[in-house]
């Protein structure tokens, strides 16, 4: 449908789609820079979606049953800003849409979580945002399951683009949708045949309406400028007992005299000229950012028309009983039960008894076994690796579509599909999701996993086959270089437990993180019982503490992480026979350990002994703590990994590689006797 048409047969809905497009216009001139044609392509659809199907009231933007709206074309952003503004959302305040893109504004470029109300995720890495929104749906139809319709029963909305289904998490995101029949989740494509580079056949042919058919999903078309047909889409795609995508056939920069339907909308500001020509087709005569009075009280009318919807859930939420209702206040708060510590410290204790020897992935089974009962918001998974990652216990179940109460998801060979997911289910409130892969394959889920980081969403990543010591397997799968990525990566805790005791407590703080993701390195081959003193305090939550100290004079410390433990020790043991006093430190967590008092970090690593890290990955980072903290290069040493990997047994490969107790004892020998030597590099 053409302007002229629209204008004449639907005059109410042109000028409310119009707000949103000279406020995008406007907000991407000021700014010099944005991506305009998104919005104004994809306004008549937002428009239609916002008044007449989404469930949600500007009021009270965290009203739990909220239908959900997931801006996954994130370049777009303004699309959003402007409903929130247009709606009444508080903070997204006229002053806020002026100054897009600017310092300290909460109108960055792309959509970030927490910035504003309304914004459900952060999107702009193409993809993430119709990932995530299968996660939304996973974690509302498991809800819906545990306490019922009345209570839990929305949908998740998206709004995608042809840059969102290029890249390759969306094949994998649209898999699992319809292999899962996430009837809640409705996607709709701006199909407007456009990216930056200039018409999408320059770079794909997909016929995406029959990817998705063959993915399981219902598909509908519309025009995206017509909001009769819109309407009709939107309510066919709710009757469906499958995901699905409506394909809107859409104008970027539509209006755009000599831009719309090119590459010159997409990412650029149209140019003062354009502009003005865009308002005389609108027929828009007012100033930039000018919205009338009678048209901002009719979006505002629709910002408050699920006011009524949100009053008769809270009354039904009253007839909830009153342990009921303890319990969905409790997860959506994303507290923890109070019986999980004391569960933690009871597996512990046993733990210390019994002195098992097992693979550090066993012992994360061990804790879940413990901790899933408890603790019934939790959903796990793994990317088709279930008996590696030992991820699943009893009790869970199975997700499906003939389970939905079932809290175990087999995600198939799908990382990155599921590590978005993850943060979805997180985003949604309710749940806490934990995945597993090998830690290897964080290569592939790095995208979401670094957004998990970026958004402060406390998902738990469980990465086992940590190091060499997973063995035959090769170098394609040996980690060396994953862990000190993932500890570069800003706000996540990377724990790489030395036994069970230390798992269980790395599983706590990972539980009961409010703001940062969780990664658990976890070995293949099993570990000694290290931790053989029970404690009641969580000392993985110090990040490093001294697991055995010297019994002669004090001359050597060595610090290590997980499998390396085992090592330090017998090192230890070997020195120490030999007159030389040797603390060994546990480093679990070095972003813990790096947020304790520097007195604290002082007793641990005090000055004047040599120091040896032992860990089979590679050495960046460790100086930090080698000749870092009161330490000093010439007497520091590192044992472990300058290269990849070998297939082999363990070992053997250990052996080869000289990561073994007779390696450190000559490195402390040498610096101890002045024979500092840098490592060597491959």
């Amino acid at each position: 449908m053409d302007i002229p048409t629209l204008r004449e047969l639907h005059p109410d809905h042109f000028a409310r789609a119009a707000a949103i497009r000279v406020l995008a216009m406007d907000a991407v001139e000021a700014a010099k820079s944005g991506h305009p044609g998104m919005p104004m392509g994809m306004a008549d659809v937002a428009t239609v979606l916002f008044e007449k199907h989404l469930k949600f009231d500007a009021a009270d933007p965290d009203w739990p049953d909220r239908d959900r709206f997931i801006l996954s074309a994130g370049h777009g952003s303004m699309l959003l800003y402007a409903l929130l503004h247009l709606t009444g959302y508080e903070d997204m305040t006229l002053e806020q849409i002026k100054a897009f893109r600017q310092l300290g504004s909460i109108t960055a470029g792309h959509p970030e979580y927490g910035h504003a109300k309304g914004i459900e995720t952060t999107t702009g890495p193409l993809g993430q945002g119709i990932a995530n929104a299968v996660g939304f749906a996973m974690a509302e139809e498991v809800l819906r399951a545990r306490f019922g319709k009345k209570v839990v029963d929305h949908y998740t909305y998206v709004i995608a683009g042809d840059g969102c289904l290029m890249e390759g998490i969306s094949h994998e995101a649209i898999g699992l949708a319809g292999m899962q029949k996430l009837s809640k989740l409705i996607v709709m494509w701006d199909d407007n045949n456009i990216s930056i580079d200039g018409e999408v056949s320059l770079s794909d042919i997909t016929d995406q309406q029959r990817r998705f058919k063959a993915a399981g999903w219902q598909v509908l078309e519309c025009d995206g400028h017509d909001p009769e047909d819109i309407d009709r889409a939107l309510t066919q795609a709710k009757g469906s007992k499958k995901p699905s995508m409506i394909a809107c056939k859409t104008h970027i920069g539509f209006g755009a005299p000599t831009k719309q339907d090119t590459a010159k909308a997409h990412g650029s500001p149209l140019g003062a000229d354009e502009i003005a020509a865009v308002r005389k087709a609108y027929g828009w005569s007012l100033a930039p950012f000018d919205i009338p009075g009678d048209l901002l009280a009719a979006w505002q009318a629709i910002g408050s028309r699920g006011a009524e919807a949100r009053a008769d859930w809270q009354e039904r939420f009253a007839t909830l009983s009153a342990s009921r209702q303890k319990e969905m206040v409790r997860i959506w708060a994303g507290d923890a039960p109070k019986r999980l510590a004391s569960t933690i410290r009871a597996l512990k204790k046993d733990v210390s008894e019994t002195q098992p020897k097992v693979a550090t992935r066993k012992s994360s089974e061990m804790v879940l076994a413990a901790i899933n009962p408890v603790m019934q918001e939790t959903i796990g998974g793994s990317a088709d690796l279930t008996g590696s990652n030992n991820t699943l216990t009893p009790d869970l179940g199975i997700f499906s579509p003939e389970n939905r109460k079932g809290r175990y998801v087999h995600f198939g060979i799908r990382e990155h599909g599921m590590a978005a997911a993850m943060n979805g289910m997180a985003l949604h409130g309710g749940v806490k999701p934990y995945g597993g892969t090998f830690l290897c394959f964080t290569d592939y889920a790095r995208g979401a996993m670094r957004l998990s980081s970026l958004m402060g969403v406390p998902v738990t990543y469980v990465m086992t086959h940590d190091s060499i010591g997973l063995g035959e397997d090769g170098p394609t799968h040996q980690p060396v270089e994953h862990v000190a990525m993932l500890r570069a990566t800003p706000n996540v805790n990377v724990f790489r437990p030395a036994d069970t005791v230390e798992t269980a407590e790395a599983w706590e703080l990972a539980l009961t993180s409010e703001r940062t993701p969780s990664v658990l390195a976890l070995t293949r081959q099993g570990l000694p019982t290290v931790r053989t003193e029970h404690k009641m305090k969580n000392l993985t939550a110090q990040g490093a503490y001294v697991l055995a100290d010297a019994d002669a004079k004090r001359r050597a410390v060595l610090l290590a992480t997980g499998s390396e433990i085992e090592i330090a020790m017998k090192a230890r043991e070997m020195l120490e026979a030999e007159g030389i006093g040797t603390r060994v430190v546990s480093m679990p967590c070095w972003e813990l350990f790096e947020a304790q008092e520097e007195s604290y970090r002082r007793k641990v690593l005090p000055a004047g002994p040599v120091r040896v890290a032992i860990e089979a990955g590679i050495r960046f980072g460790w100086d930090r703590w080698l000749f870092g903290e009161r330490g000093k290069r010439e007497k520091s040493g590192f044992i472990g990994m300058h290269g990849f990997g070998a297939s082999a047994p363990a070992g053997d490969l250990y052996e080869h590689f000289g990561i073994t107790p007779e390696a450190v004892v000559r490195k402390v020998k040498d610096l101890l006797e002045g024979r500092w030597a840098p490592d060597p590099r491959v």
